[in-house]
Protein backbone atom coordinates (compact mmCIF):
# COMPACT_ATOMS: atom_id res chain seq x y z
CA UNK A 1 0.00 0.00 0.00
CA UNK A 2 1.30 3.44 -0.93
CA UNK A 3 2.28 5.81 1.90
CA UNK A 4 0.33 9.07 2.09
CA UNK A 5 2.77 10.82 4.42
CA UNK A 6 3.71 13.24 1.64
CA UNK A 7 0.14 14.02 0.55
CA UNK A 8 -1.21 17.50 1.37
CA UNK A 9 -4.54 19.29 0.95
CA UNK A 10 -6.09 22.73 1.31
CA UNK A 11 -9.90 22.72 1.55
CA UNK A 12 -11.79 26.03 1.40
CA UNK A 13 -15.56 26.51 1.64
CA UNK A 14 -17.26 29.91 1.86
CA UNK A 15 -21.01 30.53 1.90
CA UNK A 16 -21.42 33.19 4.61
CA UNK A 17 -19.75 36.13 2.87
CA UNK A 18 -19.57 39.23 5.04
CA UNK A 19 -20.22 42.01 2.51
CA UNK A 20 -21.63 40.37 -0.64
CA UNK A 21 -24.57 38.00 -1.27
CA UNK A 22 -24.33 34.73 0.60
CA UNK A 23 -24.16 31.35 -1.12
CA UNK A 24 -26.18 28.22 -0.20
CA UNK A 25 -25.18 26.44 3.01
CA UNK A 26 -24.47 23.38 0.86
CA UNK A 27 -21.20 25.06 -0.17
CA UNK A 28 -19.84 24.72 3.36
CA UNK A 29 -21.31 21.27 3.87
CA UNK A 30 -19.51 20.12 0.73
CA UNK A 31 -16.16 21.41 1.96
CA UNK A 32 -16.70 19.96 5.45
CA UNK A 33 -17.56 16.52 4.08
CA UNK A 34 -14.53 16.49 1.77
CA UNK A 35 -12.28 17.43 4.68
CA UNK A 36 -13.77 14.75 6.94
CA UNK A 37 -13.31 12.08 4.29
CA UNK A 38 -9.73 13.06 3.48
CA UNK A 39 -8.55 12.78 7.10
CA UNK A 40 -10.50 9.58 7.82
CA UNK A 41 -7.83 6.86 8.29
CA UNK A 42 -10.31 4.22 7.09
CA UNK A 43 -11.05 6.20 3.92
CA UNK A 44 -8.70 8.54 2.04
CA UNK A 45 -6.03 8.33 4.72
CA UNK A 46 -4.48 11.83 4.67
CA UNK A 47 -2.62 12.90 7.81
CA UNK A 48 -4.63 15.49 9.77
CA UNK A 49 -1.45 17.56 10.09
CA UNK A 50 -1.19 17.76 6.30
CA UNK A 51 -4.72 19.03 5.60
CA UNK A 52 -5.60 22.71 6.06
CA UNK A 53 -9.28 23.58 6.33
CA UNK A 54 -10.71 27.10 6.00
CA UNK A 55 -14.48 27.42 6.48
CA UNK A 56 -16.48 30.66 6.26
CA UNK A 57 -15.04 33.23 8.69
CA UNK A 58 -11.72 31.36 8.74
CA UNK A 59 -11.28 31.87 4.98
CA UNK A 60 -10.06 35.45 5.07
CA UNK A 61 -7.67 36.95 2.54
CA UNK A 62 -4.88 36.73 5.11
CA UNK A 63 -5.60 33.08 6.02
CA UNK A 64 -5.94 32.03 2.37
CA UNK A 65 -2.61 33.63 1.48
CA UNK A 66 -0.89 32.18 4.55
CA UNK A 67 -2.15 28.67 3.75
CA UNK A 68 -0.59 28.84 0.29
CA UNK A 69 2.65 30.07 1.83
CA UNK A 70 2.61 27.21 4.35
CA UNK A 71 2.23 24.70 1.52
CA UNK A 72 5.23 26.22 -0.25
CA UNK A 73 7.28 25.72 2.92
CA UNK A 74 6.11 22.17 3.70
CA UNK A 75 5.79 20.37 0.38
CA UNK A 76 8.63 18.82 -1.57
CA UNK A 77 9.10 17.73 -5.17
CA UNK A 78 7.76 14.29 -4.25
CA UNK A 79 4.57 15.66 -2.69
CA UNK A 80 1.02 15.34 -3.97
CA UNK A 81 -1.26 18.32 -3.35
CA UNK A 82 -5.06 18.67 -3.53
CA UNK A 83 -6.66 22.13 -3.42
CA UNK A 84 -10.45 22.43 -3.30
CA UNK A 85 -12.09 25.86 -3.45
CA UNK A 86 -15.86 26.31 -3.15
CA UNK A 87 -17.08 29.89 -3.15
CA UNK A 88 -17.12 32.86 -5.48
CA UNK A 89 -14.73 32.72 -8.40
CA UNK A 90 -15.49 35.64 -10.72
CA UNK A 91 -14.46 37.49 -13.85
CA UNK A 92 -14.37 41.27 -14.17
CA UNK A 93 -14.43 42.53 -17.75
CA UNK A 94 -12.48 45.75 -18.10
CA UNK A 95 -12.15 46.99 -21.66
CA UNK A 96 -10.34 44.28 -23.61
CA UNK A 97 -9.04 42.68 -20.40
CA UNK A 98 -10.64 39.81 -18.55
CA UNK A 99 -9.61 39.77 -14.88
CA UNK A 100 -10.23 36.70 -12.70
CA UNK A 101 -10.50 36.61 -8.90
CA UNK A 102 -11.09 34.16 -6.07
CA UNK A 103 -13.12 35.87 -3.37
CA UNK A 104 -12.29 35.29 0.33
CA UNK A 105 -14.98 35.74 2.97
CA UNK A 106 -13.96 39.35 3.75
CA UNK A 107 -13.81 40.61 0.17
CA UNK A 108 -15.13 44.12 -0.59
CA UNK A 109 -16.64 44.96 -3.97
CA UNK A 110 -17.45 48.65 -3.47
CA UNK A 111 -14.91 49.62 -6.13
CA UNK A 112 -12.24 48.12 -8.32
CA UNK A 113 -9.67 49.39 -5.84
CA UNK A 114 -11.21 47.51 -2.90
CA UNK A 115 -11.57 44.42 -5.09
CA UNK A 116 -7.87 44.41 -5.90
CA UNK A 117 -7.00 44.97 -2.23
CA UNK A 118 -9.27 42.29 -0.74
CA UNK A 119 -9.52 39.50 -3.36
CA UNK A 120 -6.96 37.03 -4.65
CA UNK A 121 -6.33 37.61 -8.33
CA UNK A 122 -5.62 34.57 -10.41
CA UNK A 123 -2.21 36.09 -11.13
CA UNK A 124 -1.48 36.06 -7.39
CA UNK A 125 -2.86 32.54 -7.07
CA UNK A 126 -0.70 31.31 -9.95
CA UNK A 127 2.39 32.94 -8.44
CA UNK A 128 1.69 31.25 -5.09
CA UNK A 129 1.33 27.87 -6.81
CA UNK A 130 4.66 28.33 -8.58
CA UNK A 131 6.35 28.50 -5.18
CA UNK A 132 4.89 25.13 -4.16
CA UNK A 133 7.26 22.25 -4.94
CA UNK A 134 4.70 19.43 -5.23
CA UNK A 135 5.18 17.66 -8.58
CA UNK A 136 1.57 16.41 -8.60
CA UNK A 137 -1.12 19.02 -7.99
CA UNK A 138 -4.91 18.75 -8.32
CA UNK A 139 -6.96 21.96 -8.12
CA UNK A 140 -10.75 21.70 -7.99
CA UNK A 141 -12.76 24.87 -8.59
CA UNK A 142 -16.39 24.66 -7.45
CA UNK A 143 -17.30 28.25 -8.34
CA UNK A 144 -20.64 28.00 -10.10
CA UNK A 145 -23.18 28.39 -7.28
CA UNK A 146 -25.16 31.46 -8.37
CA UNK A 147 -25.87 33.90 -11.14
CA UNK A 148 -23.62 36.84 -11.99
CA UNK A 149 -23.33 39.45 -9.23
CA UNK A 150 -23.31 43.25 -9.35
CA UNK A 151 -21.82 45.81 -7.00
CA UNK A 152 -22.27 49.51 -7.72
CA UNK A 153 -20.75 50.06 -11.18
CA UNK A 154 -19.06 46.65 -11.36
CA UNK A 155 -20.55 43.53 -12.89
CA UNK A 156 -18.95 40.15 -12.31
CA UNK A 157 -19.45 37.00 -14.31
CA UNK A 158 -19.66 33.82 -12.28
CA UNK A 159 -16.78 31.35 -12.64
CA UNK A 160 -13.24 31.75 -13.91
CA UNK A 161 -12.38 32.04 -17.58
CA UNK A 162 -11.48 29.15 -19.84
CA UNK A 163 -8.29 31.00 -20.74
CA UNK A 164 -7.20 31.02 -17.11
CA UNK A 165 -7.83 27.30 -16.67
CA UNK A 166 -5.70 26.63 -19.74
CA UNK A 167 -2.92 28.86 -18.42
CA UNK A 168 -3.03 27.28 -14.97
CA UNK A 169 -2.55 23.74 -16.25
CA UNK A 170 0.61 24.68 -18.13
CA UNK A 171 2.89 22.91 -15.70
CA UNK A 172 3.84 19.26 -15.72
CA UNK A 173 1.96 17.24 -13.13
CA UNK A 174 -0.96 19.64 -12.79
CA UNK A 175 -4.67 18.75 -13.03
CA UNK A 176 -7.43 21.39 -13.10
CA UNK A 177 -11.03 20.30 -12.50
CA UNK A 178 -14.13 22.49 -12.57
CA UNK A 179 -17.52 21.39 -11.26
CA UNK A 180 -19.29 22.73 -14.35
CA UNK A 181 -18.75 24.56 -17.59
CA UNK A 182 -18.68 28.35 -17.78
CA UNK A 183 -22.36 28.76 -18.72
CA UNK A 184 -23.66 26.20 -16.21
CA UNK A 185 -24.46 26.12 -12.50
CA UNK A 186 -23.40 23.62 -9.86
CA UNK A 187 -26.68 21.81 -9.25
CA UNK A 188 -28.18 20.81 -5.90
CA UNK A 189 -30.82 18.15 -6.42
CA UNK A 190 -33.87 17.91 -4.10
CA UNK A 191 -33.35 15.93 -0.88
CA UNK A 192 -29.54 15.89 -1.33
CA UNK A 193 -27.29 17.20 1.42
CA UNK A 194 -24.43 17.86 -1.02
CA UNK A 195 -24.20 19.50 -4.41
CA UNK A 196 -24.44 17.10 -7.34
CA UNK A 197 -20.72 17.36 -8.15
CA UNK A 198 -19.53 16.84 -4.57
CA UNK A 199 -22.04 14.05 -3.97
CA UNK A 200 -20.37 11.98 -6.67
CA UNK A 201 -16.88 13.18 -5.72
CA UNK A 202 -17.47 11.85 -2.20
CA UNK A 203 -18.93 8.59 -3.54
CA UNK A 204 -15.92 8.13 -5.79
CA UNK A 205 -13.51 8.72 -2.91
CA UNK A 206 -15.50 6.26 -0.76
CA UNK A 207 -14.82 3.41 -3.17
CA UNK A 208 -17.30 3.78 -6.01
CA UNK A 209 -14.60 4.91 -8.46
CA UNK A 210 -12.25 2.25 -9.76
CA UNK A 211 -9.40 1.78 -7.29
CA UNK A 212 -6.88 -0.81 -8.42
CA UNK A 213 -4.53 -1.92 -5.69
CA UNK A 214 -6.61 -0.07 -3.09
CA UNK A 215 -5.57 3.31 -4.56
CA UNK A 216 -7.79 5.92 -6.21
CA UNK A 217 -6.06 7.61 -9.14
CA UNK A 218 -6.96 11.05 -10.38
CA UNK A 219 -8.20 10.22 -13.89
CA UNK A 220 -10.23 7.25 -12.67
CA UNK A 221 -11.86 9.49 -10.07
CA UNK A 222 -12.69 12.22 -12.58
CA UNK A 223 -14.07 9.75 -15.14
CA UNK A 224 -16.39 8.38 -12.47
CA UNK A 225 -17.53 11.81 -11.24
CA UNK A 226 -18.10 13.26 -14.70
CA UNK A 227 -20.14 10.29 -15.94
CA UNK A 228 -22.31 10.26 -12.80
CA UNK A 229 -22.94 14.03 -12.79
CA UNK A 230 -23.93 14.08 -16.47
CA UNK A 231 -26.06 10.97 -15.94
CA UNK A 232 -28.02 12.74 -13.19
CA UNK A 233 -28.27 16.14 -14.88
CA UNK A 234 -27.24 16.84 -18.46
CA UNK A 235 -27.15 20.58 -17.69
CA UNK A 236 -23.94 20.18 -15.70
CA UNK A 237 -20.71 18.83 -17.16
CA UNK A 238 -17.53 18.80 -15.05
CA UNK A 239 -14.39 19.70 -17.01
CA UNK A 240 -10.77 18.58 -16.64
CA UNK A 241 -7.55 20.20 -17.90
CA UNK A 242 -4.39 18.13 -17.50
CA UNK A 243 -0.65 18.23 -18.10
CA UNK A 244 0.43 14.88 -16.72
CA UNK A 245 2.38 11.80 -17.83
CA UNK A 246 0.76 9.33 -15.45
CA UNK A 247 -2.57 8.63 -13.79
CA UNK A 248 -1.15 9.34 -10.35
CA UNK A 249 -2.59 8.27 -6.96
CA UNK A 250 -4.74 10.79 -5.09
CA UNK A 251 -6.08 8.83 -2.09
CA UNK A 252 -6.57 5.43 -0.52
CA UNK A 253 -9.79 3.58 -1.23
CA UNK A 254 -11.78 2.11 1.68
CA UNK A 255 -12.65 -0.89 -0.48
CA UNK A 256 -10.31 -3.62 -1.63
CA UNK A 257 -11.53 -3.75 -5.17
CA UNK A 258 -8.77 -6.08 -6.32
CA UNK A 259 -10.61 -8.94 -4.60
CA UNK A 260 -14.02 -7.87 -5.91
CA UNK A 261 -15.16 -9.76 -9.01
CA UNK A 262 -15.90 -7.60 -12.01
CA UNK A 263 -19.60 -6.98 -12.51
CA UNK A 264 -20.41 -5.88 -16.04
CA UNK A 265 -22.87 -3.02 -16.46
CA UNK A 266 -22.70 -2.39 -20.19
CA UNK A 267 -24.51 0.57 -21.78
CA UNK A 268 -27.81 -0.08 -23.52
CA UNK A 269 -26.88 0.90 -27.05
CA UNK A 270 -26.95 -0.42 -30.60
CA UNK A 271 -23.39 -1.76 -30.79
CA UNK A 272 -22.90 -5.42 -31.66
CA UNK A 273 -19.48 -5.53 -29.99
CA UNK A 274 -18.06 -3.83 -26.92
CA UNK A 275 -14.57 -3.59 -28.42
CA UNK A 276 -12.72 -4.24 -31.66
CA UNK A 277 -9.04 -5.10 -31.11
CA UNK A 278 -6.66 -3.54 -33.65
CA UNK A 279 -3.21 -5.15 -33.46
CA UNK A 280 -0.20 -6.19 -35.57
CA UNK A 281 -0.27 -9.79 -36.77
CA UNK A 282 3.29 -10.67 -35.87
CA UNK A 283 5.12 -11.86 -32.77
CA UNK A 284 5.10 -10.93 -29.97
CA UNK A 285 2.00 -8.71 -30.44
CA UNK A 286 -0.09 -11.48 -31.98
CA UNK A 287 0.58 -13.95 -29.16
CA UNK A 288 -0.09 -11.43 -26.38
CA UNK A 289 -3.39 -10.30 -27.92
CA UNK A 290 -4.73 -13.78 -28.69
CA UNK A 291 -3.43 -15.68 -25.65
CA UNK A 292 -3.58 -13.03 -22.92
CA UNK A 293 -5.74 -9.97 -23.72
CA UNK A 294 -8.59 -11.67 -25.59
CA UNK A 295 -9.20 -14.50 -23.05
CA UNK A 296 -9.23 -12.02 -20.15
CA UNK A 297 -11.89 -9.87 -21.83
CA UNK A 298 -14.06 -12.77 -23.01
CA UNK A 299 -13.96 -14.53 -19.63
CA UNK A 300 -15.49 -11.41 -18.10
CA UNK A 301 -18.33 -11.21 -20.57
CA UNK A 302 -17.13 -8.55 -23.03
CA UNK A 303 -18.22 -8.97 -26.64
CA UNK A 304 -14.94 -8.75 -28.53
CA UNK A 305 -14.50 -8.34 -32.28
CA UNK A 306 -11.18 -9.71 -33.52
CA UNK A 307 -10.16 -10.38 -37.08
CA UNK A 308 -9.37 -14.10 -37.08
CA UNK A 309 -12.71 -14.96 -35.46
CA UNK A 310 -15.13 -12.31 -36.71
CA UNK A 311 -14.00 -11.15 -40.16
CA UNK A 312 -16.11 -12.88 -42.81
CA UNK A 313 -14.38 -15.07 -45.36
CA UNK A 314 -14.48 -13.83 -48.93
CA UNK A 315 -15.13 -10.20 -47.96
CA UNK A 316 -12.83 -7.29 -48.79
CA UNK A 317 -10.47 -6.71 -45.86
CA UNK A 318 -10.99 -2.93 -45.72
CA UNK A 319 -14.77 -3.36 -45.69
CA UNK A 320 -14.45 -5.77 -42.77
CA UNK A 321 -12.28 -3.23 -40.94
CA UNK A 322 -14.96 -0.59 -41.49
CA UNK A 323 -17.68 -2.93 -40.25
CA UNK A 324 -15.69 -3.83 -37.13
CA UNK A 325 -15.11 -0.16 -36.26
CA UNK A 326 -18.73 0.87 -36.89
CA UNK A 327 -20.28 -2.04 -34.98
CA UNK A 328 -17.97 -1.76 -31.93
CA UNK A 329 -18.43 0.75 -29.12
CA UNK A 330 -14.65 1.13 -28.95
CA UNK A 331 -11.66 0.30 -31.13
CA UNK A 332 -8.71 -0.72 -28.98
CA UNK A 333 -5.30 -0.15 -30.58
CA UNK A 334 -2.39 -2.23 -29.25
CA UNK A 335 0.55 0.07 -29.91
CA UNK A 336 4.09 -1.12 -30.57
CA UNK A 337 6.84 -0.24 -33.08
CA UNK A 338 5.53 -3.00 -35.35
CA UNK A 339 1.96 -1.63 -35.11
CA UNK A 340 3.11 1.83 -36.19
CA UNK A 341 4.83 0.40 -39.26
CA UNK A 342 1.62 -1.16 -40.62
CA UNK A 343 -0.64 0.77 -42.99
CA UNK A 344 -3.56 -1.52 -42.19
CA UNK A 345 -3.49 -0.97 -38.42
CA UNK A 346 -3.06 2.76 -38.98
CA UNK A 347 -6.17 2.71 -41.16
CA UNK A 348 -8.18 1.01 -38.41
CA UNK A 349 -7.44 3.64 -35.78
CA UNK A 350 -7.88 6.49 -38.29
CA UNK A 351 -11.34 5.09 -39.11
CA UNK A 352 -12.20 5.00 -35.39
CA UNK A 353 -10.93 8.55 -34.87
CA UNK A 354 -12.88 9.87 -37.85
CA UNK A 355 -16.06 8.08 -36.77
CA UNK A 356 -15.67 9.60 -33.31
CA UNK A 357 -15.43 13.08 -34.81
CA UNK A 358 -18.50 12.50 -36.98
CA UNK A 359 -20.61 11.28 -34.07
CA UNK A 360 -19.05 13.47 -31.31
CA UNK A 361 -18.14 10.30 -29.43
CA UNK A 362 -15.01 8.80 -27.90
CA UNK A 363 -14.54 5.69 -30.06
CA UNK A 364 -10.78 5.03 -29.87
CA UNK A 365 -8.78 3.69 -26.91
CA UNK A 366 -5.10 2.79 -26.97
CA UNK A 367 -2.73 0.50 -25.08
CA UNK A 368 1.03 0.97 -25.25
CA UNK A 369 2.29 -2.61 -25.23
CA UNK A 370 5.88 -1.87 -26.27
CA UNK A 371 7.63 1.49 -25.94
CA UNK A 372 7.00 3.53 -29.09
CA UNK A 373 6.19 7.04 -30.28
CA UNK A 374 2.76 7.16 -31.93
CA UNK A 375 1.76 9.93 -34.32
CA UNK A 376 0.60 13.24 -32.85
CA UNK A 377 -3.10 12.42 -33.16
CA UNK A 378 -2.60 9.39 -30.92
CA UNK A 379 -0.22 11.08 -28.48
CA UNK A 380 -2.88 13.71 -27.73
CA UNK A 381 -4.96 10.96 -26.09
CA UNK A 382 -4.48 9.45 -22.65
CA UNK A 383 -3.18 5.94 -23.30
CA UNK A 384 -2.91 2.90 -21.02
CA UNK A 385 0.71 1.90 -20.42
CA UNK A 386 0.90 -1.91 -20.35
CA UNK A 387 4.62 -2.30 -20.92
CA UNK A 388 5.07 -3.79 -17.43
CA UNK A 389 3.46 -7.23 -17.02
CA UNK A 390 3.60 -6.90 -13.23
CA UNK A 391 0.80 -4.30 -13.51
CA UNK A 392 -1.36 -6.41 -15.85
CA UNK A 393 -4.33 -7.02 -13.53
CA UNK A 394 -4.42 -3.43 -12.31
CA UNK A 395 -4.36 -2.09 -15.87
CA UNK A 396 -6.96 -4.56 -17.10
CA UNK A 397 -9.36 -3.41 -14.39
CA UNK A 398 -8.92 0.15 -15.65
CA UNK A 399 -9.52 -0.98 -19.22
CA UNK A 400 -12.60 -2.95 -18.22
CA UNK A 401 -14.03 0.10 -16.47
CA UNK A 402 -13.55 2.27 -19.58
CA UNK A 403 -15.10 -0.34 -21.88
CA UNK A 404 -18.27 -0.20 -19.80
CA UNK A 405 -18.69 3.56 -20.30
CA UNK A 406 -20.97 4.98 -23.03
CA UNK A 407 -19.18 6.12 -26.19
CA UNK A 408 -19.49 9.82 -25.36
CA UNK A 409 -16.90 12.59 -25.13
Amino acid sequence: MISLDNFYALIIGISNYQLIPKLPLTVCRDAQDIYNLLINPLACGYSTDNVQFLLNEQATLSAFSQSLLDLAQRTTKNSTLLIYFSGYGVQLNKGSSNLNYLLPVDVELTSETTLVQTAISTHQFTEALQKISASKTVIIFDCYHSQDIKSDDLTFKMGLSEQYYNQLKQKQGRVIITSARRNEQSQILPDNSNSLFVKHLLNGLQGEAIATGGIIRILDLFNYVQSKVIGDNEKQRPIIKVEIEENFPLAKSPQKQESKPLSLELPMDEFRYDVFISYRHQLPDKTWVRKTLLPWLEERGFRVCIDYKDFRLGQHLIKEMERAVEQSRYTLSILSPAYLESNFTDLENVLAEHLGLETSQRRLLAIIRTECTPRLGMRSRLMLDMTDDDDFEMNMERLAYELQQPASN
